[in-house]
């Protein structure tokens, strides 16, 4: 059997099946698990006819094992960044008894898996751990529970927090980054940890943030050319307040960062951004990152911005009326300011505003752009399959004619590690007021009123930007419906 070579660069293995072979046999063997198939495990091999390793691989983890051919350097390459060196010591082997080498691992599988955060939760006969990968919460391993302390521990020595305190919640910080060879490629993680006492032990979040600034741009975003067109337009003004709304973890600092690199591209500026805390670095922005000590508090730092001569100012959120006072101040002199805020769309930033006490006329003299953003997954284009829309789906929809159009499921392959999605993509809804609408605004114009209005003139809410990426074959019918009952 003639069987192509297959490229691991092209494949998305998954974690869970890395971690159930014994790294000793995968190393001294050259195989390396991918993913589950049709009730098949994949693995890559360089010796595809070694019926002896697939045996031991089939017995180890209950599937029937499918073998593909891999150039061996390559192969070799990957199993070192999965499993790391296995010179120094008995390499992973070890992670079952040694919290350092399981603590190590689990980092190592969780970047290469781009895992967003990172899970422990204690029970009562063990340690759960979990990764977030593209908003899904995935199970990775269950550690026995005589382990936990070791492993909390370990944690709290990299984060540089008190391993003596048990009862009260902490919060921490560190970098870590991939050893080995052939790892110069793969980018550090800075890491955020906070742990919780909880009834059997401390649970612990690590969120996870790569330096990488490869995909903070707006085309990567998931934007359509016309909204990318209206934000650039946007970007380009010297002043005035461009906010980002959503509920938290739909993607409005990444977005914010992204409009950063815009400007920082098209000419030299003077950036400054107050942030709790910086999620990453960009070269040639001033970023201060808010503590809980008084020497650089959100107040202390706000009140400081419009004395470094700024062009643009980025505040993480709007979260009081003194941020609120500051940004309103820097738009009205000849700042642009970005920020974020919490509501449900685009048009209810403006009610928001008025809420936390901002006079009308402020409103509409400083809003240049309120965005809404939500963040779904996003389908694996090498194997999502087209199907009609049934009728009971176009129903759930608020469309019953729509039965019958083309849309996209999830299938499953080697690039997306069975799961048939892969990334995420954002959902877009943009309420930009024109002069109309700003007069409307200035005297104290209801939110319905200014929703018929936009309406009436072409907007484009987060539903049908939805349903725009479903026709297209970005995403699926079920992510839709997920925010949908989650309320747009």
């Amino acid at each position: 059997m003639n069987e192509e070579l297959l490229d691991l660069s092209t494949v998305t293995p998954d974690p869970a099946c890395i971690l159930a072979i014994p790294p000793s046999l995968a190393l001294r063997r050259l195989v390396l698990p991918l993913c589950v198939l049709n009730d098949e495990l994949i693995v890559a091999m360089a010796d595809p006819a070694d019926t002896q390793t697939t045996e031991a691989i089939a017995r180890t983890c209950g599937h029937p094992v499918r073998p593909r051919r891999t150039e061996t350097a390559q192969l070799r390459e990957y199993l070192l960044r999965f499993y790391g060196d296995s010179r120094p010591r008995a390499a992973a082997d070890t992670a079952s008894e040694d919290p350092v080498a399981l603590v190590d691992h689990l980092l190592r599988t969780a970047l290469l898996r781009h895992a967003s955060d990172i899970h422990f939760d204690p029970e009562q006969d063990l340690m759960r751990v979990r990764f977030r990968v593209d908003g899904e919460l995935e199970e990775i391993r269950r550690i026995p529970a005589a382990m936990q302390p070791s492993v909390t521990s370990r944690l709290k020595v990299l984060a540089g927090l008190d391993i003596a305190e048990r009862r009260a919640a902490q919060d921490g910080a560190f970098t870590w980054r991939m050893q080995g060879i052939h790892t110069g490629r793969v980018p550090p993680l800075d890491i955020r940890m906070a742990t919780l006492p909880v009834r059997h032990g401390e649970r612990i979040t690590l969120r996870l943030l790569e330096h990488s600034g490869e995909r903070l741009t707006l085309d990567k975003l998931g934007l359509s050319e016309s909204d990318l067109s209206k934000f650039e337009a946007v970007l380009s003004k010297p002043h005035g307040l461009v906010l980002l709304t959503g509920p938290t973890g739909s993607g409005k600092t990444t977005t914010l960062y992204a409009a950063i690199q815009l400007l920082l591209a098209k000419r030299p500026l003077n950036i400054l951004t107050v942030e709790d805390p910086v999620e990453y670095e960009i070269p040639g922005v001033s970023q201060a990152e808010v503590d809980s000590s008084d020497k650089v508090n959100f107040t202390k730092a706000l009140r400081s911005l419009l004395r470094h001569d700024p062009d643009v100012i980025m505040i993480g959120e709007i979260r009081d009326s003194e941020s609120l006072d500051t940004a309103i101040k820097a738009a009205l002199t000849g700042h642009l300011v970005l920020s974020t805020l919490h509501t449900n769309d685009a048009i209810s930033a403006v009610t928001r505003l008025t809420d936390m006490g901002l006079a009308p006329h402020l409103a509409a003299a400083t809003l240049r752009l309120s965005v809404a953003q939500r963040l779904v997954r996003a389908l694996c284009p090498h194997c999502r399959q087209p199907y009609a829309l049934t009728a009971e789906e176009a129903i759930s929809l608020g469309h019953p004619d729509w039965a019958g159009k083309t849309f996209y499921h999830p299938s499953g392959c080697l690039c997306c590690a069975g799961r048939g999605f892969k990334g995420r993509i954002g959902i877009f809804e943009f309420f930009q007021p024109d002069r109309e609408l700003a007069s409307r605004l200035s005297t104290g114009a209801h939110e319905s009123e200014i929703y018929t209005y936009e309406r009436e003139n072409g907007m484009k809410t987060l539903f049908d930007d939805a349903i725009e990426k479903c026709l297209e074959g970005k995403t699926a019918i079920s992510e839709i419906q997920q925010l949908i009952g989650g309320g747009f």
